[in-house]
C-alpha cells in the first residue's frame, strides 16, 4: 500500500516538475516558414526559442526569423505571407483543421 502511495506521489511530482521545464510546446506550423525549414533548424529554432528568458529576447528573435524566412523564401521563389500568425492562432483546430465533427467512415 505504502510503495503505490508513492509511486503515485512520485508520478504527480514527475508532472508537475515536466510542466515547470518545458512550459511551452512547439509544433512546425507554428514556425514561420517551417515549411522551408529543415528537422535540424527546427529543432534549433525551438531549442533557442525556449533558452530566452524574456519575451523581448524571443519577439527580437522571431523578427529576426522572419526576415531570414522572407529572405529565403523569395531566393526559392516561394510565398510566405508578410506577417507572420498572430501568436497562438496555429494552423487549425486539431487533426482535421476544424472541418466539423467528420463521419462514422472516416479512418485516422
Amino acid at each position: 500500500m505504502k510503495n503505490r502511495i508513492y509511486s503515485t506521489l512520485l508520478s504527480a511530482i514527475g508532472i508537475v516538475l515536466l510542466m515547470q521545464i518545458a512550459p511551452i510546446t512547439f509544433s512546425a506550423d507554428m514556425v514561420y516558414g517551417y515549411q522551408l525549414m529543415t528537422e535540424q533548424e527546427r529543432a534549433e529554432h525551438r531549442a533557442k526559442m525556449r533558452s530566452f528568458n524574456t519575451e523581448a529576447e524571443r519577439e527580437a528573435y522571431r523578427q529576426q526569423h522572419h526576415e531570414m524566412m522572407q529572405q529565403r523564401a523569395k531566393v526559392q521563389g516561394v510565398t510566405l505571407p508578410d506577417e507572420p500568425m498572430p501568436r497562438g492562432q496555429g494552423m487549425g483546430q486539431g487533426y482535421r483543421g476544424g472541418q466539423g465533427q467528420g463521419t462514422t467512415t472516416d479512418k485516422y
